[in-house]
């Protein structure tokens, strides 16, 4: 069964995301408006019968009238033409607030054009499928207002918000920096374009809607920016426009003023939000891994918390961290940040290469050597990293712990990461000083278990440990883990036994199996480990 979000079909609603159709079944329903389709007595935008075919029978044919202004024959829009276009008041936005944001209406359309060149256009009132070639990566306003331009910025979910907050905000000769989103759901494309330019602003004020994405957005923005985000309580009115519809401009500039800086903890209370909370969060969702022994005991790379792989010196770390990143993102479908603090970018590709080729290219001379072309390894490596599937991240060596925090909220959430991998932890630890160290990891370990159970990542870590299986400025993140996994080798093995590793699982929170979990091979030739 395939069920497609769209815009909603129902006269009134406009809403661009909220309509689940089931197109084998014919049916869908609206989770804005809440009404089911098709239902008697239906009232549809023009467009509709087209967009969402019902079955060809006389009941479902009845059920459906379609809005119209001409005797109920359908109004086709041109969203081309600009016949008519001209700055003029609309919902209580005046003509001069218009014409500052460069928005033109004619009696079918309204476009908004945006930094990046493309338009976005609004068949009236409220449909936006008609909208190829539009971009949403920028910020609509934001060419209106250049960087140092203020201490503060207002973020709207819409266009028709953010011109009704300027209205609003502005006055006595200060132009206040209202943008808006193009689209209550923005890509992660669109914040990697626009971080720089908000992080210009002292001061990052939310007027969203008070619902599910309204506060996905406010997440966002508190993992890009954790300390200027502040959020507006609208209180009785939805939005920015409803404000100015309302004639209460005044009340609008108060609850400006008093927006309070955002954070994510909140309370669970009553049936509804608890069961909700059951059936639309995912807890320890996870990705087998490649080794079959290890999937036996802890099913794969659990999402919600923090898996730490421990080992000494020497064992092979890297290499396993090599063979799982590979494995999630050819394999699996996932997408991968790494944080690989002792080696180069040329040889963690060069590395993702070799598993992609099954032959050893991690230096040039390897690649001479086993006869692989400079076009094969580009095409190897370009396979895997293409879409962004496979990033790499680097920190401030002069303040890791805040850095290591902040490139990981980059990580996923301008690049969708679903996992991220960080090798080694006494890495960081060194970085932040041998006096602060534990402090430094402990305080790390807490904030990275907080982002990833909020963000549903997975986050993996190397700890190097000493002969006598210790980790070093670590414990309080091994404390913090829900997975701890152990890789043993035998050092003074001869011949190949000394290229197998046993994997032992001591720590399970999710699904409390513990215990051995496998072995790992290493191939010297090929330099690639598999599970056994």
């Amino acid at each position: 069964m395939t069920n497609i979000m769209g815009p909603c079909p129902f006269a009134g609603c406009g809403s661009s995301d909220a309509f689940s159709w089931e197109n084998e079944k014919r049916v869908g329903k609206c989770f804005s408006c809440e009404e089911s389709y098709p239902h008697k007595g239906m009232v549809c935008e023009s467009w509709a019968a087209e967009r969402y075919p019902l079955k060809n029978d006389r009941k479902q044919m009845d059920d459906m009238a379609l809005r119209s202004s001409n005797n109920g024959m359908a109004t086709v829009v041109d969203t081309t033409s600009s016949d008519g276009l001209e700055y003029r008041p609309y919902r209580g936005i005046s003509a001069s607030t218009m014409e500052f944001f460069k928005v033109k209406t004619n009696d079918h359309k309204q476009v908004y054009p945006y930094p990046n060149g493309t338009n976005k256009v609004r068949v009236l009132p409220k449909d936006f499928s008609k909208n190829a070639g539009f971009k949403a990566d920028s910020l609509f306003g934001s060419n209106l207002f250049p960087v140092n331009s203020s201490k503060m910025i207002t973020v709207c979910e819409g266009e028709l918000d953010a011109m009704s907050a300027h209205q609003m905000l502005s006055g006595g000769g200060y132009t206040n920096p209202v943008v808006s989103l193009p689209s209550a759901s923005p890509n992660g494309k669109l914040w990697g374009n626009v971080t720089a330019y908000l992080d210009t602003y002292e001061k990052i004020i939310l007027s969203v809607d008070n619902d599910d994405k309204g506060r996905e957005v406010a997440e966002v923005l508190f993992d890009l920016f954790p300390s200027k985000v502040f959020i507006m309580d609208h209180g009785v009115h939805k939005d920015a426009n409803d404000f100015l519809t309302a004639n209460q401009g005044r009340a609008y500039k108060s609850a400006w003023w008093g927006a309070k800086k955002y954070s994510p903890a909140g309370f669970t209370a009553g049936a509804e939000e608890w069961l909700k909370a059951v059936h639309e969060e995912t807890p320890y969702e996870y990705t087998p891994t490649f080794s079959d022994g290890l999937n036996d005991t802890i099913r794969g790379w659990v999402k919600g918390g923090i898996t730490v792989v421990k080992a000494p010196p020497g064992t092979g770390k890297t290499s396993v961290f090599r063979a799982a990143q590979h494995d999630l993102v050819v394999n699996k479908g996932m997408r991968v940040g790494v944080l690989h603090m002792e080696e180069m970018k040329s040889t963690t590709a060069r590395g993702m290469a070799t598993y992609h080729l099954g032959k050893n290219v991690n230096t040039a001379e390897d690649q001479e050597f086993y006869g692989v072309t400079n076009e094969q390894l580009d095409i190897a490596i370009s396979e895997v990293v293409e879409d962004n599937k496979f990033v790499a991240f680097e920190v401030n060596p002069q303040d890791p712990i805040e850095d290591t925090l902040k490139q990981a909220k980059y990580a996923v959430t301008v690049y969708g990461c679903d996992y991220l991998f960080v090798d080694h932890l006494q890495r960081l630890a060194y970085l932040s000083g041998v006096d602060g160290a534990t402090a430094a990891l402990t305080e790390l370990g807490v904030r990275l278990v907080e982002f990833s159970k909020r963000r549903n990542v997975g986050i993996i870590c190397i700890s190097h440990v000493n002969d006598d299986g210790k980790t070093k400025y670590a414990k309080s993140i091994e404390e913090e883990a829900i997975m701890l996994i152990e890789l043993k080798r035998d050092m003074k093995a001869e011949g190949d036994d000394a290229n197998y590793t046993a994997v032992e699982v001591t720590k399970n929170r999710p699904y409390s199996r513990l215990g051995e979990s496998g072995r790992l091979h290493y191939n010297p030739e090929t330099t690639l480990v598999k599970g056994v």
